[in-house]
């Protein structure tokens, strides 16, 4: 009689161990998917001068605007400057496991972080020569408005960097 009383109570308690377990794997991973769904890092070395304009379309993909000033081709690009591989494996990794470890919990705090670091906006103006080669770039737009990159070396000008380099 207490065997076929422990069945009983094991059949009614597998319902409610189901509805856990789908609700452990349903609302975890959602840190762990936006970590590795981060945005790729771009190049920013194409934006060095004398690169073909080619090569920075490929890389930055269609330009936002392009027209002509003082003679020049010049292009506008926006694009989010993201992660590497490896720095959105490692995240989604730690995501995974910090979500095994604390039954899922860690989704309340890892959801939110990993919308707050979403790679950075960037904004970018490029003047090419005669040849259709990188002149001068600058960041003119994004989070970093400061960070400059040109051919002109008396203006103490900075190089446009991506967040991995900046720790953003």
């Amino acid at each position: 009689m207490q065997k076929q009383d422990t069945l009983h109570k094991a059949i009614l308690f597998m319902p409610w161990l189901l509805v856990f377990v789908m609700f452990l794997f349903g609302s975890t991973g959602c840190s762990v998917y936006m970590a590795a769904k981060q945005p790729k890092e771009r190049d920013l070395s194409v934006l060095t001068v004398g690169t073909s304009r080619g090569h920075v379309i490929a890389e930055l993909g269609a330009p936002m605007w392009s027209g002509e000033r003082d003679g020049n081709k010049v292009d506008i690009f926006t694009f989010v400057q993201g992660y590497s591989t490896g720095a959105r494996s490692a995240r989604a990794l730690f995501h995974g496991v910090s979500d095994v470890f604390t039954l899922g919990l860690w989704e309340v705090i890892g959801t939110p972080v990993e919308g707050a670091f979403s790679g950075s906006e960037m904004k970018i103006e490029i003047a090419y020569d005669e040849k259709e080669r990188v002149k001068q770039a600058k960041n003119i737009g994004g989070e970093s408005q400061e960070q400059k990159t040109s051919t002109s070396e008396t203006q103490n000008e900075k190089p446009v960097s991506s967040p991995s380099q900046t720790g953003g």
